[in-house]
């Protein structure tokens, strides 16, 4: 299992972007971090909350596997923050996270409001035979 985090200013918010590779499957998952974190408390964060992350479903992905020098993946890594931001693919897999949460919120007000429903039907029937009661 791979896994990493990048973190970026997403005007006016410090967003982190937790990606996981298992299997040739990649999953996401987004922080919201407010003001600029230091090192420490990302850290922190990790420890805390890693297992409370709510990841994106699996998206497949090609893994390249092999050491680089790592002055070479340093300068990557700054290169890909500078031209792209956030991988497209985990981006897919973002947007797949935010759609099946609007789901469930649609399936879970929708329940709510037919329970509501019922609720005052039965409260008017019930009134409708306290009426009737003294006759």
């Amino acid at each position: 299992m791979i896994v990493a985090l990048t973190v970026y200013f997403d005007d006016p918010f410090w967003i982190g972007v937790f990606e996981r590779i298992e299997n040739g499957k990649l999953s996401v998952s987004k922080v919201t971090f407010g003001a600029e974190p230091k090192d420490y408390e990302i850290q922190d964060y990790i420890f805390r909350n890693y297992y409370k992350l709510k990841f994106s479903p699996a998206v497949d992905v090609v893994v390249k596997e092999g050491k680089m020098n790592p002055k070479r993946l340093q300068r990557d890594a700054k290169k890909t923050v500078l031209e792209k931001g956030v991988g497209t693919k985990s981006q897919q897999a973002l947007k797949l996270q935010q759609e099946q949460n609007k789901l469930e919120h649609k399936i879970k007000s929708r329940e709510q409001k037919e329970a509501e429903a019922l609720r005052l039907f039965e409260l008017k029937q019930l009134k409708k035979k306290e009426k009737h009661k003294g006759h």
